[in-house]
C-alpha cells in the first residue's frame, strides 16, 4: 500500500471524517459570506436611491467590493500555504466537477467584479476620494482619467457579473445543502 494512502486529511476527526479547511480558510470564507451579501444589496438599490442619498451608497458598495477583493486574494495566497482538503473519493466525478467549476467561478467573481467596479468608478471620473473614500476617509489615488466610452463597457461587465453572483451562490449554497442534508456525507462540515 502507497505511504501517502495512510496519511489521514487534515483536520481529520469524528466530526470531520473527510479532514476539514485551515481556521484561518473558514475565517476567510465566513468573513466574505456577510461583505458580499450587503455589497449586493447596496448594489441593487444604488439606481433607486435619489441623487442626493446615493454618494453614502456608493461608498459603502465600492468599500466592501476592496474589503472583498482583499479577502478573496488572501484566500489565494493562504490555499497557497494551505491547500484545502482533497474532495473524498465517494464524491462522484460529476459532483467533483460541479463543485470545482462553482468554486473557480466563485474566486474569478470575487476578484474579478470588484476590479470592474474599481475601474469602472475610475472611468466614469469618481475615484475612491472624498465623499466616495474607501471605507469613508481613505483617498485612494486616481487610477485613470475619465472615459465615459470605457466607464460603460466596464460597468456592463460589472452588472453581468451581478446577476451572475447570484446563481453562483445558490448553486455553492444548494450543494452544501445537498451535501448536508441529503447525501448526509459532511462535506458541509468541513468548512464549519
Amino acid at each position: 500500500m502507497d505511504a501517502a494512502m495512510d496519511v489521514p486529511p487534515r483536520g481529520q476527526d469524528a466530526l470531520h471524517p473527510d479532514g476539514q479547511y485551515s481556521t484561518l480558510a473558514k475565517w476567510f470564507h465566513w468573513l466574505t459570506v456577510p461583505l458580499l451579501f450587503a455589497a449586493l444589496a447596496s448594489g441593487l438599490v444604488i439606481r433607486f436611491m435619489k441623487d442626493d442619498a446615493k454618494m453614502p451608497f456608493y461608498a459603502l458598495h465600492e468599500s466592501l467590493g476592496l474589503l472583498i477583493l482583499g479577502l478573496a486574494l488572501a484566500r489565494l495566497a493562504w490555499r497557497g500555504f494551505s491547500p484545502p482538503p482533497a474532495l473524498p473519493d465517494h464524491l462522484p466525478r460529476p459532483m467533483r466537477l460541479a463543485a470545482g467549476a462553482v468554486h473557480h467561478a466563485l474566486y474569478a467573481a470575487l476578484i474579478a467584479q470588484p476590479l470592474l467596479g474599481f475601474l469602472t468608478t475610475n472611468a466614469y471620473g469618481f475615484p475612491l476620494q472624498g465623499e466616495t473614500a474607501f471605507l469613508g476617509f481613505i483617498d485612494l489615488p486616481k487610477f485613470m482619467e475619465a472615459a465615459p466610452g470605457l466607464a460603460h463597457v466596464l460597468h456592463w461587465g460589472h452588472s453581468l457579473i451581478g446577476w451572475v453572483f447570484p446563481l453562483l451562490l445558490a448553486a455553492h449554497i444548494g450543494g452544501a445543502i445537498f451535501h448536508h442534508a441529503i447525501r448526509r456525507d459532511g462535506t458541509l462540515l468541513r468548512m464549519l
